[in-house]
């Protein structure tokens, strides 16, 4: 039995979709926080299971009968640590026997600060005893493709990145990686760093949207604060916009760039190439 926590998430459903093309849905788990959103995956023969972060005593009758569980962190910045903690504990009283965690790409020495709640759920995996596997997924290219509509009719990209080079890969990359080591043996205390094949800078991005859409974009690089203001300005809470501007300003530092191809490499083929992704944008 393989189990996905946030199985109704973005990345979650990519990777059922990924694993039901090798394994038997009755060999699937969905953890949900809310069955009544997945119902589509039930009646595909998945195993729909009410699991929640913020409520322990649901995840221990969540995980019986399950071998390997895929932990995608939470999106709730703030409240990771303690959630990622309780679905651990339940891991390890249910017998698991891999526990695969979605983390930061080199979440150990990060400048950003997603990072922080990253580095202690590592911590936390390497205090509990059991066999797991660090999946650091880098940036997805959907973080910046989502914006390419707004960018086409303003004319330009806003961000803090400078020149900084970023690896990113498309959110289906990461799922079917994970898929791969969810199926495959000998995965235990192994540490993907995953990224994407190329990298750009946000400048080259608003060339790549340019060229595309046939339209004039141009990338504006403003001081961190200023750019955190606009985000804060264009209806953002504080506290997203600060992370969204943290995120660029360590993009500025090589913090989301890597170059060592272990995602491609787990997947056996190239990831998604940038132009790609804002391709499927630009349709969208």
């Amino acid at each position: 039995m393989i189990a996905v926590t946030g199985a109704t998430g973005q990345l979650g459903r990519l990777v059922i979709d990924s694993l039901l093309k090798t394994v038997n849905p009755h060999e699937i788990v969905a953890l949900v926080r809310d069955p009544l959103k997945a119902q589509d995956l039930g009646a595909k023969g998945v195993n729909v299971r009410q699991a929640d972060y913020n409520q322990p005593e649901t995840l221990l009758g969540a995980l019986v009968g399950v071998q390997r569980l895929l932990l995608i962190s939470s999106s709730e910045v703030g409240q990771r640590t303690a959630q990622h903690r309780a679905v651990i504990e339940a891991a390890k009283s249910s017998g698991v026997q891999l526990l695969a965690y979605t983390s930061m790409l080199h979440a150990d020495k990060s400048t950003l600060g997603l990072a922080v709640e990253h580095r202690d759920t590592e911590r936390a995996l390497v205090e509990s005893g059991l066999n797991y596997v660090l999946l650091r997924n880098g940036w997805y290219s959907e973080n910046y493709t989502a914006s390419v509509s707004p960018a086409v009719e303003h004319g330009a990209i806003l961000g803090c990145a400078q020149e900084g080079r970023i690896s990113s890969a498309a959110r289906k990359d990461y799922a079917d990686a994970a898929a791969v080591v969810l199926t495959s043996e000998g995965q235990a205390g192994k540490v993907y760093e995953l990224a994407g094949d190329e990298s750009y800078s946000l400048s080259e991005l608003a060339t790549e949207v340019a060229k595309q859409s046939g339209k004039t974009v141009v990338y504006n690089d403003l001081p961190q604060e200023q750019y955190k203001a606009v985000l804060i300005g264009l209806g953002l809470p504080a506290e997203f916009a600060g992370l969204l501007a943290d995120s660029d300003a360590a993009a500025a530092k090589g913090d989301l760039f890597d170059d060592s191809r272990q995602l491609s490499e787990l997947l056996g083929r190239p990831t998604t190439l940038i132009a790609q992704s804002v391709s499927a944008a630009l349709k969208y």
